[in-house]
């Protein structure tokens, strides 16, 4: 029996996402609940996954059903393609099944040739719009499916409203866009070396590889590695009735949220342009007017579509997000979709929706994106510095933020820049798909056109960049390279600073501030997640300061503390520098003994701000070629000090230097060869906790010691035996039962496959995915960037394996790990201090195989708290 790979929309529903596409699947349940969907049929993921697989082909079969269902859409439609009587024309949309706003490719109009605009034009006594349709088609149906830049088509169009004197599209009457008809045909001839296809058969099938094509289009790419959407998912296309908005007064295109998805107040907001089609709404040619015009002007469309909006959210129980078309005063819903928002929104639409008894607390916490909270911790202007400052233009507030850098034009030049440590800020008369690279380095976003459902506006939101849209005060140069607001030229390089929560843009460069989470709905949502998760979250925190600001974020505790950032403050690294270079282990102690108190304060600090939870402090761990001087100058001191020549100091540098130091002489190998730096971390770390805890009797400090880069047994437990026997002695001096833990950093992959016999010393684990990550792979972390670009090309990888779990091979050290450590010592703690311990997919991963906490830095505290809900939820439904 034949695979089915076309589905009418009246024959799927919501919960055939995997297959339909979100897209798909909800256009089906708006048929099924009886809304004006204009209709059509939708080609599977499958199908997309099988043209890749039959080398970017469309088998025989696919080609078959499409067919069919052509003839089965006619039917429905009562309209026929190429038909003289009454044409078919269709729209033909990418949709995956998780949304990709404005990745993909989308084709208008299709089914139209000279014959069938002829017959549209007279039939419709409206030959305007017949012939702007039939011009937007050839060069929607060039740029998507024949590659021929859209920008040719824009000069010839610039052109001709030079040549009438106007300056809107819509200001060109039928001879000038039948004349732009022609002339785009013929440019199209030039390019691809043959005629403009008139068959409307052979377009579709065209149009349908133009939407599985772009699937592997960059930006695609780029999209689904930042939002963790697997390639293999494939899209699903939808081809569909058009639905006219550009037929006149009483026609346009809108896009609608059932609440604003900039703040999640509860109300309707909406934006529509007139006499036009969606794709002019999305790609900011034109800013759009407010719902509250079609209120006036057509006061039973706005009622409709308030009527239709509600009856969505309240079946799918979220806020939607819609696209709409009018037609001559009658109404089409063109898609629906739980609404991209940002941060701020996502909260308060949880939480009103739980108050509203619309969804229950998990639920809540479900419908929050984690990476998204990271914009709540984005910058602002302080209200003083705002007074000072001179305002030169305001637009609309697109995406919350603070931003401010050097103006850059293009998006290759902000990633070249950003790639450099400049900040920048991406300046456009409006943003297209291709520069999503150049949107997620710049610091933030302005564009001279689109509103609030703009290109720049939607993808902004969804990376969390700062945006400013629609600030139509500003006047590009010709050459684009230059742009005048407020009075004032800006040319690339000049500083400009613009804030996405109110829409202001300043002159010059404002002091960007911290951002704070302090409102009742991040703390009802934090609240329901800590009730929630089942694992804890932890900071990686070096310094008391990142300690007091993860504490404030909801760590329940430091999981790592990197005690090398601690040497180089103060005079310290001289003190260790002499030690480094000392001859003696009675030299290299007294060295240690200066930096003892020193590390011991920083201890006390710690333990100070986490209040009784566990700090685990990491031992040494860099090459000790790190900590040597460079500098003439500091040579010469560190030669006075130790008593050597300049020429001595020199040859011991020259000594420490290595091959491969990542895999040197560190970690675990250093007290190893120099015990006293263990012996003086141990009592540094001791002595600070029994000084907290005679502080603070009603706190419990038990500290955790760990051990980095052990990879065999006994490295693990010649180390432990300095650390116990240090340790036991200060307590026994201080008269204390103080209890504390001794553990390791699992980063060498023998140490995970040998976890069990590790496991007779360490009391506790933690998964230093980094280095494991490195180690794993044989990717040094520091060059790996020169070639994942070519590993994405090529589909060998997906994701930066640095930022994202590799769950099929570092997953399953970890996991073998976790097995044998817990078969040695049932009660043994393990977590993860990885930068991967902020990342959601990864937080879920760790949830899966029984960790019972995760460590990231401060700022990533409530996406990992967040994650990890959201991970026990989806567990206890396995």
């Amino acid at each position: 029996m034949a695979r089915k790979w076309v589905y009418l929309f009246t024959e799927g529903n919501k919960d055939m996402r995997e297959l339909l596409g979100g897209k798909g699947a909800n256009l089906a349940e708006m048929t099924n609940l009886g809304l004006p969907v204009p209709q059509g049929f939708t080609i599977t993921t499958e199908a997309c996954t099988q043209y890749y697989e039959d080398g970017r082909q469309i088998n025989d079969e696919i080609r078959g059903q499409i067919a069919e269902y052509i003839g089965k859409m006619e039917e429905i439609t009562g309209k026929k393609f190429a038909s003289k009587e009454n044409p078919l024309l269709v729209s033909v949309r990418s949709g995956a099944r998780a949304s990709m706003p404005g990745m993909m490719d989308t084709i208008l109009n299709l089914g139209l040739n000279e014959e069938v605009v002829e017959t549209l034009a007279a039939k419709s006594n409206n030959p305007r719009w017949a012939w702007d349709c039939y011009r937007r088609f050839i060069q929607m149906f060039s740029d998507v499916v024949m590659e021929v830049s859209k920008s040719e088509f824009e000069k010839l169009i610039d052109a001709k409203k030079a040549e009438k004197g106007v300056q809107n599209d819509v200001d060109l009457d039928a001879e000038d866009l039948k004349d732009l008809a022609n002339q785009f045909k013929a440019k199209y001839k030039d390019a691809i070396g043959k005629d403009f296809p008139d068959d409307p058969k052979v377009q579709l099938i065209e149009a349908v590889k133009a939407v599985f094509r772009s699937w592997d289009n960059p930006r695609a790419n780029v999209y689904r590695r930042d939002n963790d959407i697997p390639y293999s998912w494939g899209t699903a296309v939808n081809v569909q009735m058009m639905a006219f908005g550009n037929m006149g007064p009483t026609s346009g295109s809108g896009v609608a949220f059932t609440r604003d998805p900039a703040t999640g107040e509860n109300k309707f907001y909406a934006e529509v342009l007139m006499n036009a089609q969606g794709e002019d709404v999305v790609s900011g040619v034109r800013t759009p007017m407010k719902i509250e015009e079609i209120k006036k002007t057509l006061p039973e469309i706005y009622d409709e579509l308030i009527d239709i909006a509600n009856k969505l959210e309240d079946h799918y129980r979220d806020m939607q997000d819609m696209e709409f078309t009018i037609e001559d005063g009658k109404l089409y819903m063109l898609q629906c979709r739980n609404g991209k928002r940002t941060a701020k929104a996502a909260l308060k639409i949880a939480h009103d929706m739980v108050n509203e008894g619309m969804i229950d607390k998990k639920q809540a916490v479900l419908s929050v994106e984690p990476r998204n909270l990271d914009t709540l911790l984005h910058g602002s202007f302080s209200k003083d510095t705002v007074k000072k400052a001179t305002q030169v233009g305001k637009g609309l507030p697109a995406a919350p933020g603070a931003a401010c850098g050097k103006i850059v034009f293009t998006a290759e030049e902000a990633k070249k820049q950003a790639q450099n440590g400049e900040k920048v800020v991406l300046v456009r008369r409006e943003t297209s798909p291709e520069d999503i690279e150049g949107m997620k380095a710049a610091q933030g976003i302005l564009t001279a056109r689109g509103g609030m459902t703009s290109h720049a506006a939607v993808v902004a939101r969804g990376m969390g960049a700062c945006c400013v849209a629609g600030c139509s005060d500003i006047v590009f140069a010709e050459d684009e390279k230059s742009f005048t607001l407020g009075g004032k030229t800006y040319k690339e390089g000049d500083v400009i600073s613009f804030d996405g929560s109110t829409g202001n843009i300043y002159d010059g460069a404002l002091p960007v501030q911290e951002g704070a989470v302090e409102d009742d709905d991040f703390a009802a949502i934090m609240e329901w997640a800590d009730e929630i998760r089942t694992m804890q979250v932890r900071t990686n925190a070096d310094t008391p300061t990142d300690a007091k600001k993860a504490r404030e974020l909801g760590a329940q505790g430091i999981g790592l503390c990197r005690t090398e950032h601690m040497f180089f403050s103060g005079n310290r690294i001289d003190a260790f520098r002499e030690m480094i270079v000392s001859d003696t282990k009675e030299e290299r102690e007294a060295a240690l003994d200066k930096i003892l108190p020193l590390q011991q304060g920083d201890f006390e600090q710690l333990f100070e701000a986490m209040e009784g939870d566990p700090v685990t402090i990491r031992f040494l761990d860099p090459p000790l070629h790190e900590f040597v001087p460079k500098d003439e100058e500091d040579i010469e001191k560190l030669a006075k000090a130790k008593g050597k020549t300049v020429e001595q100091v020199k040859g011991i540098i020259a000594g420490l230097k290595e091959a491969n130091p990542m895999m040197g002489h560190r970690g675990c190998r250093l007290p190893i060869t120099y015990p006293e730096i263990a012996v003086m971390q141990t009592k540094a770390v001791i002595r600070a906790a029994l000084n907290v805890q005679k502080k603070h009797p009603d706190w419990t400090i038990v500290p955790e010691l760990e051990v980095p880069l052990v990879g065999i047994d006994k490295e693990m437990a010649f180390v432990k035996n300095i650390i116990v026997e240090t340790a036991d002695a200060e307590l026994k001096a201080a008269g204390s039962d103080m209890k504390y833990k001794v553990g390791t950093m699992i980063e060498i992959p023998r140490a995970a496959i040998t976890a069990d016999e590790i496991a007779k010393e360490a009391e506790f684990f933690c998964f230093g995915t980094n280095d494991l990550t490195q180690m794993t792979f044989g990717f040094s972390r520091d060059d790996a960037g020169k070639f994942l670009d070519a590993y994405y090309d090529k589909k060998i990888l997906e994701n930066d394996p640095f930022a994202k779990l590799d769950q099929d091979g570092v997953g399953k050290l970890m996991k073998l790990a976790v097995k044998l450590g817990h078969e040695t010592r049932p009660d043994i703690s393990i977590g993860i201090c990885g930068e991967h311990g902020g990342d959601p997919s990864s937080v879920e991963f760790c949830n899966s195989i029984g960790l019972d906490y995760v460590s990231c830095s401060p700022y990533r505290v409530p996406i990992a708290r967040l994650a990890a809900a959201q991970a026990a939820i989806k567990q206890s439904r396995k």
